[in-house]
């Protein structure tokens, strides 16, 4: 008798503690906003526009432990920064029965507020988070981290995702000033490493290590509103 061969996605279907697409808050999120969608790809765009609207961004409060990057804590605090954002959408996509896994890469953020910039001393944001799911036999990204109201104060077009496109941050906000360049890929994964991003945090963010992570109160839709007249 032969065993079968694991099928090559079947990591990308599987919950693990911090894509914990088996949480009930994740699949009652997921039930709620797939009950139309027809098919698979209708499915990864629904659930792309819940998490990218649905979760507020938020650059603050970074906190450097792994529970506070799960998607189910993420439902429930409403909000989160790029990392988080995708991790949910990770888990939403593997809650609904499609293969993702999570990326990363290393940009250049030349759009952003003065204090944001502030405390984090660089325009140079380190393991940036987006999705991939796997549709139609390929691997599509998805970016969900800025909501349409930020983009809207920003200056921004909110990215969309049609399912086939690569959906990517911007290379220039609607005034035609760069806004995101992309430094590094740091490659995908189908579990978050966690440590593999500390470990470039510390190297990258010495201070966040020494107050334990990113000051937990700010707003940044509030600040870029103020952004022009500053």
């Amino acid at each position: 008798m032969t065993t079968a061969e694991p099928s090559p996605l079947t990591d990308t279907l599987r919950p693990t503690p911090v894509i914990d697409s088996d949480h009930e808050r994740v699949r009652a999120f997921v039930d709620e906003h797939c009950l139309c969608a027809q098919n698979p790809t209708e499915r990864a765009i629904t659930l792309f526009f819940a998490v990218r609207d649905g979760v507020r961004y938020d650059p603050y409060g970074v906190e450097l432990n792994r529970d506070a990057f799960k998607a189910s804590e993420t439902l429930r605090r409403k909000k989160g920064f790029c990392v988080p954002k995708a991790i949910l959408l990770t888990a939403a996509y593997r809650a609904a029965g499609l293969p993702s896994r999570l990326g990363f890469a290393d940009v250049r953020n030349h759009l952003s507020t003065p204090r944001l910039r502030h405390l984090m001393r660089t325009d140079r944001f380190v393991f940036h988070g987006y999705s991939e799911v796997f549709l139609e036999g390929r691997w599509v990204k998805a970016t969900p981290a800025f909501d349409a109201s930020l983009c809207e104060v920003l200056g921004v077009t909110p990215l969309d995702f049609d399912g086939v496109t690569d959906s990517v941050l911007q290379p220039a906000n609607q005034a035609g000033d760069q806004y995101m360049e992309y430094l590094a890929d740091r490659g995908t994964f189908d579990d978050f490493p966690l440590e593999l991003m500390l470990e470039a945090w510390r190297e990258a963010y010495p201070h966040f290590f020494e107050v334990g992570g990113l000051a937990n109160t700010g707003d940044m839709h509030e600040e870029a509103s103020r952004v022009p007249n500053e």
